[in-house]
């Protein structure tokens, strides 16, 4: 069939190619969430490259996600760069540019606080940069469409055997600051936006990695996930609000990041329960954190946001 390539089956089958590609070692990756088959496949070169399979059931999804990727691209950001996008007999797969470097959420919170606080800045502005790709005029209005997950999460939270102490808080909160959804402004989403899915290259540079998530919707709540870096490192989640906006925070982005963290919390414990007691301990003990941070949901600013440092 035209178009239909062979991807190697086993670690290190010498002279099989990924359309001009041609790697002769790939190791897998298990490092992630991803349902993605990630793999270091190498060349005979030598050099390094991203390879990432899916099944073929995704391939309209992966074919606009590997799109996507190249309008970020475009913009400048120091990411994993999209090589190529195809079907093999293995899924759908695309190739992409290897990141040497570390993982930044276990190098951040090791440097000092300055540091901590520029690679934050860094994020804020890479951020900054994503969202200005705007969404699509057929995007459904953000107020209906986030009031729809909203009630679905509240519905599976109240069904879910395991809650929060103090939970109620978190409903209690949405539902007084809902208003705060209208005629909110969307914008193309990394899905996923936080130091676990960023590294540290070879250079110092910090660079974006898994978009796999990605979507549209209001910009802020892009901000979400901070709470897994808030819990490592304030100066960096402090860096990167302030870098987003270059100035002045806002109050009512306080406001709506309170009340999306609390939506995202809600549903976190139901989503835990799948993977067993671990996860749903590190879900309660985040849900504990983010009501110590926000006064049992009193205070829209949290206690981890330090302001600006200076260098």
């Amino acid at each position: 069939m035209n178009g239909i390539i062979k991807l190697f089956s086993s670690l290190s089958r010498e002279g099989e190619i990924v359309s001009h590609h041609k790697f002769v070692t790939r190791e897998l990756i298990k490092k992630g969430w991803s349902g993605d088959k990630k793999y270091c496949a190498t060349d005979n070169n030598g050099n390094k490259f991203l390879l990432r399979v899916a099944p073929i059931e995704q391939y309209g999804f992966k074919k606009k996600e590997f799109e996507m990727m190249q309008h970020v691209e475009a913009l400048g950001i120091p990411m994993c760069r999209p090589l190529e996008f195809g079907i093999s007999e293995e899924g759908v797969y695309s190739i992409q540019t290897w990141i040497d470097g570390v993982d930044a959420e276990e190098m951040i919170p090791t440097l000092s606080a300055t540091n901590q606080y520029a690679y934050g800045l860094e994020s804020g502005r890479i951020l900054r940069k994503i969202h200005s790709i705007p969404a699509p005029d057929s995007q459904e209005d953000w107020e209906s469409l986030f009031n729809r997950k909203i009630d679905y999460k509240i519905q599976k939270y109240m069904e879910c055997p395991i809650k929060y102490e103090n939970g109620q808080v978190f409903i209690d909160y949405i539902n007084e600051n809902r208003y705060l959804l209208k005629d909110r402004p969307q914008s193309y989403q990394h899905g996923d936006y936080h130091f676990g899915n960023m590294m540290i290259d070879r250079t110092g540079q910090l660079c974006i990695i898994d978009f796999n998530r990605n979507d549209y919707g209001d910009p802020w709540e892009e901000f979400n996930r901070i709470v897994w870096n808030a819990q490592k490192s304030p100066l960096f989640s402090s860096g990167m609000v302030n870098g987003y906006f270059d100035g002045t925070v806002p109050l009512e982005f306080w406001k709506l990041l309170a009340l999306y963290i609390s939506s995202n919390t809600l549903s976190s414990v139901p989503w835990a329960i799948p993977f067993g007691n671990n996860q749903i301990q590190v879900m309660i003990s985040q849900a504990k954190d983010v009501l110590t941070w926000y006064d049992h949901m009193r205070n829209s600013v949290p206690t981890w946001y330090t302001g600006s440092v200076k260098s």
